[in-house]
């Protein structure tokens, strides 16, 4: 297969994953959604966008990514492998949905897409197909996170894009996703929200996984290929979990691969405010117009979130990922600040791979577990992201 959703993570026709996720009521939003739905259904059966999707990814993404067996880091345990979407055009998975959904918006006939982004990688990636495919962009981005990742923020004005601080609130993720929908709210006729992650109102979580789910597809194909059997363990981060549904959907039929998403612990998960850990510690409920587990204040409303990795610090996370939290399809774990720097560090100075730190979130947990087994033993790490973008915080966080 070269694309394509499990049926354990396909939505109802509300939209639901079990209990999770759902379509928007709001009257201004409810008939344009419908039709971002109805236009991706058509699209995605669609031979001639298929083809065209299939060549853009070929030629302009630099698909397939490499899976890498990371040997340095394999010498005192398990096997390390690294599925390599940090070598993708733009240096990240987010590419691979950005260019679908600028796709259909142009069918749609749309004027300008809105995006928000974190640690801007989703940004780049949506002003980096907005540039090919000649469309508007607008990004929404806290102005912490502005500061945080400069470089992004210069890639995304070069490529074209208007970049919108953010400045309410703890001026991050969360709050320039409501930036982002207050402005499409504005005009959703004339305009497309282009979502960054398997997050927010049906059709966004199921569109964005479509997209995503080549890299489970490749990943799954070339481990087989080169090792002759499946990994024993695939492991992804997860803020709002678009990398790790990405992954994960191509092996969710096969029993004996453990799947294991990694949230950020932060300062530790006993400080309220100082961590992103959502499955971990989050409660039932519903933000951003679909329902999902969210930190939450004493009055359910979203709570105040941080994670070293701008792109994982949002208090809520995707209902595919909700959903197979709950069927215990999916472990759900762990890795602090600290273990991420850690990790960040031993991928760049032994295996010459400098990460996105919110990819070493899923490293840090690899590194972790590769201790407690031997040879026999294969961890498929999603290396979701390079780090180019966090070297200059890393360097001066770590004083180097």
């Amino acid at each position: 297969m070269d694309i394509g959703l499990n049926k354990q993570v396909l939505p109802d026709a509300n939209g639901f994953f079990g209990e999770f996720g759902g379509k928007i009521e709001h009257p201004a939003l409810k008939a344009a959604l419908q039709e971002i739905e109805d236009g991706f259904r058509l699209m995605i059966n669609d031979p001639e966008f298929l083809k065209e999707f299939k060549l853009l990814r070929e030629t302009y993404i630099g698909r397939p990514s490499p899976v890498y067996h990371a040997r340095n880091l394999s010498k005192n345990g398990a096997n390390i492998y690294f599925k390599r979407e940090d070598l993708n055009h733009t240096g990240a998975h987010k590419i691979n949905h950005c260019i679908g959904e600028v796709l259909l918006a142009k069918r749609l006939g749309k004027k300008k897409v809105i995006a928000e982004t974190g640690a801007g990688q989703h940004g780049v990636a949506l002003a980096t197909a907005a540039a090919l495919l000649g469309m508007p962009c607008d990004i929404h981005m806290g102005e912490v996170d502005i500061a945080k990742e400069h470089p992004n923020v210069s890639r995304m004005k070069v490529l074209g894009a208007n970049v919108i601080p953010v400045s309410f609130g703890a001026k991050t993720l969360k709050e320039a996703v409501d930036s982002a929908f207050e402005d499409y709210l504005k005009d959703p006729q004339g305009t497309m929200y282009a979502i960054g992650s398997v997050v927010g109102p049906a059709p966004f979580p199921e569109m964005v996984a479509f997209f995503q789910s080549i890299v489970g597809h490749e990943a799954r194909s070339q481990f087989q290929a080169a090792y002759g059997s499946l990994p024993n363990e695939v492991v992804a981060c997860v803020g709002g979990g678009s990398n790790a549904m990405g992954i994960f959907n191509a092996f969710l039929d096969d029993k004996s691969v453990k799947l294991t998403g990694v949230e950020p612990a932060g300062d530790g998960l006993d400080k309220v405010g100082r961590h992103a850990a959502t499955l971990t510690l989050g409660k039932k409920g519903e933000m951003h117009g679909f329902r999902c587990y969210y930190l939450q204040n004493e009055d359910g409303s979203p709570s105040a979130v941080y994670s070293i990795a701008s792109g994982l610090d949002y208090p809520g996370v995707g209902p595919q990922h909700c959903h197979l939290h709950d069927t215990g399809r999916v472990n759900y774990t762990t890795a602090s600040d600290k273990e991420c720097l850690d990790a960040f560090l031993a991928l760049s100075r032994q295996e010459g791979i400098i990460p996105a730190l919110e990819s070493s979130h899923a490293a840090a947990y690899a590194l972790r577990e590769a201790a407690k087994h031997g040879k026999d033993y294969h961890i498929l790490v999603n290396l979701s992201g390079r780090g180019d973008k966090d070297i200059d915080f890393v360097m001066e966080k770590l004083g180097l």
